[in-house]
């Protein structure tokens, strides 16, 4: 079986939230590196200086001193922001505003709600 993708970045401040969403993603052989930040800033700085080269990134909405909108306001000033990334964001979040945001900003591919699930992986990499 090929791993659908080649790194994917994981942004998100809760560790269980982390916790869970790896080993999803790890038992689907979902892609070959997973990286985890608890951070937005962090992954902002990783992805600027190019440490990370992420195919697929999974990103919060609700996390303190950046969310995840500010996030892709940060993105969006990267040159890999042209890359063609599929940004995914993965949230708890009801609110019917953070889900229209979503669907408007042009780096989200998709709004997924908490937890990832099989199913979900299954329809992204169709």
């Amino acid at each position: 079986m090929t791993v659908p993708f080649k790194t994917c970045l994981l942004i998100d401040d809760n560790y269980i939230d982390n916790f869970v969403t790896r080993r999803v993603l790890e038992s689907n052989k979902f892609a070959e590196q997973i990286i985890v930040r608890q951070s937005p800033m962090e992954a902002i700085e990783l992805l600027k200086d190019g440490t990370v080269d992420p195919d697929v990134i999974f990103l919060d909405i609700r996390m303190p001193v950046m969310n995840g909108f500010e996030f892709l306001h940060e993105f969006d000033g990267l040159d890999i922001a042209k890359k063609g990334i599929r940004i995914y964001m993965l949230s708890s979040s009801l609110d019917p505003t953070d889900i229209r945001e979503s669907a408007d900003n042009k780096y989200i591919t998709q709004f997924i709600h908490k937890p990832l699930t099989n199913k979900a992986l299954e329809e992204i990499c169709l």
